[in-house]
């Protein structure tokens, strides 16, 4: 297992993808793998970790055991205490995932049975995998023959779906759960063990899917963190996800001096966030302290005669407290805001922001935050 990287190192190395291509998470896969954002994105959140060799090798199969503990690790309930027997003939106390199946059989995403093992060790075939993502979903009921039409349109071998697992199969279509590797289009081949790359895909779409219309168990103990903070207008609020648009405005604090007769394009600063960002019901946002990083894009000379300083500055980079660095990006303009009578019109002004200044940051893309725990969705 990966020791935890520190928060000073963590920064460190993803600002220098800033100026330079970045590294992959693994030696044994590229950026342009398929499930390469979503492996990276549980990776960061101790969801999935790699082998000690620092591979990821996302073509082996998961167990039934491991599967449970991502899917409830990633739901956020690995600490839940909850009060379910067992009933599985193969797991006892002893083992060391029975608090995890547990868990699984509380929150409804596994079923019960004492006519039933758990087989913990056998791979989870992509039936089991997928049917355990969709029960941890609000979803409508639909009948076997409407599963059936949906089946037969979207799956070439949909008469080799178990009966069992038909309406569950319809639904993940509908709900994009259906996770399908590059070269098995068309199929859902229920019966195939799924493999570590295609976990990785159905547990983080399953993740965001949960987080907006989590089943009834799930609901009443996914809680909102909530602060007072600098409150963000106009987000988004659904289920557990927070969106803030793009176009917000709110203030950083900057850490590096910048000025339009000292700085130059290409820069870069570093600044905090001064506050918590908060929604107007209180949701955490984005934590106070939290740093972030950038350049310099632009750089105008106040000139006599001509015209005033100024300084554009885009952020690119945020680390929160809890160690996850996504890419953020915003620009901020430096410009003299009060200038006087004979500056005016002779123009000539410099600009300059030292440390502990705020500017003012707006965003350019949306971001997505998972109002439960503080993570940011790329």
């Amino acid at each position: 297992m990966f020791k935890k990287i520190t928060k000073g190192l963590l920064a460190l190395a993803i600002f220098g993808m800033i100026s330079c291509p970045a590294h992959a998470f693994y030696t044994d896969m590229g950026q342009d793998h398929w499930a390469y954002q979503s492996i990276k994105f549980l990776t960061e959140i101790g969801v999935v970790v790699g082998f000690p060799d620092g591979t990821y090798k996302p073509e082996i199969p998961v167990t039934r055991a491991e599967f449970a503990s991502m899917a409830i690790k990633a739901l956020g309930q690995e600490n839940a205490n909850v009060s379910q027997d067992i009933l599985y003939a193969d797991i006892n106390k002893d083992f060391w995932a029975y608090n995890i199946i547990e868990k699984a059989v509380y929150f409804n995403l596994i079923p019960n049975s004492k006519l039933e093992s758990f087989r913990p060790f056998d791979p989870v075939t992509r039936a089991e995998a997928i049917d355990l993502a969709v029960n941890a979903i609000a979803s409508s009921a639909i009948s076997a023959q409407k599963a059936s039409e949906v089946c037969s349109k979207a799956y070439q071998d949909y008469t080799q779906i178990p009966a069992w697992f038909l309406v569950a199969a319809a639904k993940s279509h509908l709900l994009n759960l259906d996770v399908i590797m590059p070269g098995h289009e068309g199929s859902m081949e229920a019966a195939r063990p799924m493999n570590r790359a295609e976990v990785a895909m159905l547990i983080y779409r399953m993740m965001q899917e949960a987080k907006l219309n989590p089943n009834e168990k799930l609901a009443e103990v996914m809680q909102k963190l909530t602060a007072d903070g600098f409150v963000v207008d106009n987000v988004k609020v659904q289920g557990s996800i927070g969106i803030i648009p793009a176009g917000t405005i709110f203030p950083i604090k900057l850490e590096t001096v910048l000025g339009s007769a000292i700085s130059s394009v290409a820069d870069t600063y570093t600044a905090k966030t001064p506050t918590n960002y908060v929604t107007r019901e209180k949701y955490l946002l984005i934590s106070e302290g939290s740093d972030l990083k950038g350049q310099v894009k632009y750089v105008q000379r106040g000139k006599l005669f001509k015209q005033q300083g100024e300084v554009i500055i885009k952020n690119e980079l945020l680390v929160t407290p809890n160690d996850q660095a996504v890419m953020v990006y915003g620009v901020a303009t430096l410009d003299p805001q009060k200038i006087g009578f004979w500056r005016r019109i002779f123009k000539g002004k410099q600009v300059i922001a030292k440390p502990g200044e705020i500017v003012n940051l707006r965003l350019l893309a949306p971001v997505k935050v998972d109002l439960t725990n503080g993570y940011i969705y790329e």
